[in-house]
């Protein structure tokens, strides 16, 4: 446990940006899912506009430090990679 007032105060701080983060990286997570989902079932429309979801969630979690920005551009690389796949397919 931490001792000093300056570390208890970072405990508390640190609280507040984890939670804050959290819903930032569940929105990128959740987005990128249901774009996955939609891509495997097949529905071509909305796996377009559920990529472009995912996208606005990546860009906006790496622009505010949640995520690393390569970790965000190797993410959308794969999504579109796997869209185009399944358009050049249909």
């Amino acid at each position: 446990m931490a001792n000093t007032k300056s570390a208890i105060k970072r405990l508390r701080s640190a609280e507040r940006r984890r939670l804050r983060n959290r819903v930032y990286r569940g929105q990128a997570r959740t987005a990128v899912q249901k774009a996955r989902l939609l891509m495997d079932k097949g529905h071509l429309e909305e796996a377009r506009e559920a990529v472009q979801v995912a996208v606005r969630a990546l860009d906006k979690a790496a622009g505010k430090g949640i995520i690393h920005k390569n970790n965000a551009a190797r993410r959308k690389s794969r999504l579109m990679q796997r869209l185009n796949q399944i358009e050049r397919a249909a």
